[in-house]
């Protein structure tokens, strides 16, 4: 299940959004594949730092506060209660996430 769920959400931002996409899978490999792909996501703005591009993490952090606000919107409207409780846990991870990011914007860490 959670090969599944992190191979579709590879595709976020082509086929299905993330916001919508929570609601396929359970709460913990939903949280699982979204730490998994936090992660990899992070490497790759190092990389792209590394490669030259100098804004590659700004760009990363600004993604991460549009997905935050996509959730923000969906949690305001009518939901089951246990897709709820799944949107704000991925919430207040995606803050601590995005605050991650800030913090390697704002001292300019490079690796």
């Amino acid at each position: 299940m959670l090969d599944t769920a992190k191979s579709t959400a590879d595709y976020w931002e082509v086929e299905k959004k993330r916001h919508d996409w929570l609601e396929d899978y359970c709460a913990q490999i939903s949280l699982l594949a979204t730490q998994v792909m936090w992660t990899e996501e992070t490497i790759r703005a190092f990389d792209e730092l590394e490669g030259g591009s100098e804004t590659a993490m700004k760009e990363y952090l600004q993604q991460i506060i549009i997905r935050i606000k996509h959730l923000i919107d969906r949690v305001r409207t009518p939901l089951s209660n246990d897709l709820r409780v799944k949107i704000i846990t991925v919430i207040t991870i995606d803050v601590h996430e995005r605050d991650v990011i800030d913090d390697f914007v704002a001292k300019k860490i490079q690796d």
